[in-house]
């Protein structure tokens, strides 16, 4: 893979707000993150929960023209809007899906893109240094225009790649709409709640597994020995429940597993069982940051 590379997001939408009252002060008292810190070259991340605290949407909040976009997730861009729009009430704030006209798309490298003349957005993963930047641009000529800032198509499965082996969850595909909880999905550590920005939708439940220390289970990368397991599928240690597969690629994968089962398969070398597969828990460098 070339060192400057990009990857077309298509299960990536972008979703637009703007309107005569403030989109950045509408979504402050929404979402996990403080959206002011949102400006040129800079997005933050952060979810949208359940009054119970439980995850319902993540994204990537951005500046894009005069107004605030999310970078989401393409398949579930309806039900966004839609409860976006419950909440919006008297507030004169167009929600619009943008995702026919704009493209997301992510660069592979920590190097800045040079992107002249931009009629979108660019900006570094907020999430990950790893995970490179990402790019908003015009659908009809992104393509051209990554080319000839030096960029060389590498296609999806080698943004999978490096994402899978980050341990970076993809939306519902590794977190289970109003079941999982933020702290259990890596959300502190991927920078996508801030606890003194003051309330959100389900900030109470966040704030309580926070100060109290009830995280048990967590999303981790595994190595895949074996026939990858289909998301859902049960992990076993010793014969009893160890978590639950999510997404995988390439021998290796994202699983929700229980922290106790992690720390004996270590002292014990013992492997993790899903299905006809053996799985090695591998705790990334930035968990514990």
């Amino acid at each position: 893979m070339s060192e400057r590379s990009y990857a077309i997001l298509e299960t990536r939408g972008v979703v637009r707000l703007a309107g005569v009252d403030d989109a950045r002060g509408f979504l402050q008292g929404l979402v996990t993150n403080d959206v002011s810190a949102v400006a040129r070259g800079r997005a933050v991340y952060a979810g949208l929960l359940s009054p119970q605290g439980k995850y319902l949407h993540d994204f990537l909040v951005f500046e894009l023209g005069d107004g605030i976009a999310l970078d989401c997730e393409r398949a579930r861009i309806g039900d966004l809007i839609r409860r976006l729009t419950i909440y919006r009430l008297r507030a004169r704030i167009d929600i619009a899906d943008a995702s026919e006209s704009y493209l997301v798309a992510a660069l592979m490298d920590r190097g800045t893109p040079e992107l002249a003349h931009l009629d979108g957005a660019a900006f570094p993963d907020p999430r990950l240094a790893a995970l490179g930047w990402r790019a908003v641009l015009p659908r009809a000529t992104a393509g051209v225009r990554l080319e000839a800032a030096g960029y060389a198509p590498a296609g999806a499965h080698a943004y999978e790649s490096l994402r899978i082996a980050l341990g970076v969850p993809d939306g519902s595909r590794d977190m289970v709409v109003d079941k999982s909880f933020l702290l259990e999905s890596n959300f502190e550590e991927l920078h996508g709640v801030d606890f003194a920005k003051g309330c959100y939708v389900g900030q109470e439940n966040t704030a309580r597994q926070k100060h109290r220390g009830t995280v048990r289970k967590r999303l981790m990368p595994v190595a895949i020995d074996g026939p990858p397991p289909a998301p859902g599928t049960p992990i076993l240690f010793a014969g009893g429940d160890a978590g639950t597969m999510r997404s995988s690629i390439d021998g290796k994968g994202i699983a929700l597993l229980r922290l106790e089962v992690v720390d004996k398969a270590a002292e014990t070398s013992q492997p993790l069982v899903a299905g006809d597969a053996r799985l090695t828990p591998l705790r990334p460098g930035w968990a514990d940051a």
